[in-house]
């Protein structure tokens, strides 16, 4: 039988479907870090060309080197395909998302249950790099623009 506590940082928290995009593509990258940076342009390339997708993995790279080197405990992933996000994948994803929209005191607070004091803000200004491009990656694969608040929805 497997318990919460055996689960920590891969317990379900999400279905990948319901994240905004950007985010997807943060979770993705971070189930395809483990099979080298081809596999992570491959996700980003067709989405902002490759001259981005260098730059968002090299910003992505500068957090992944903080946190596989540095990280309070590894990060579990699920599987590439696994429709569920884990809780280490969400908290990893909102991290990288959170800079990018100027949130920098929110994204130290997130970052510090990563890494150690003395290594946020490094970690925070590199994320906030890739958290861009995601940003403009996940604009590029929405199938339209989202509704404005003023839409009545029932």
């Amino acid at each position: 039988m497997i318990h919460d506590r055996d689960m920590v940082g891969a317990f379900p928290v999400a279905a990948i479907e319901r994240l905004p995009g950007a985010e997807v593509l943060a979770i993705r990258c971070l189930r395809g870090w483990s099979d080298g940076p081809e596999a992570v342009m491959a996700l980003l390339s067709p989405a902002i060309g490759p001259v981005k997708a260098r730059a968002c993995l090299r910003a992505m790279g500068d957090v992944m080197a903080i946190v596989l080197r540095h990280g309070r405990r590894p990060i579990i992933r699920h599987g590439a395909r696994c429709a569920c996000v884990g809780s280490d994948e969400a908290i990893f994803a909102h991290f990288v998302m959170v800079p990018a929209t100027g949130e920098r005191e929110d994204a130290m607070l997130i970052a510090s249950l990563l890494v150690e004091g003395p290594l946020l803000l490094p970690m925070v200004d590199a994320a906030r790099q890739a958290g861009l491009y995601l940003y403009q990656a996940g604009l590029r694969q929405s199938p339209a623009f989202p509704e404005p608040a003023s839409v009545t929805r029932h």
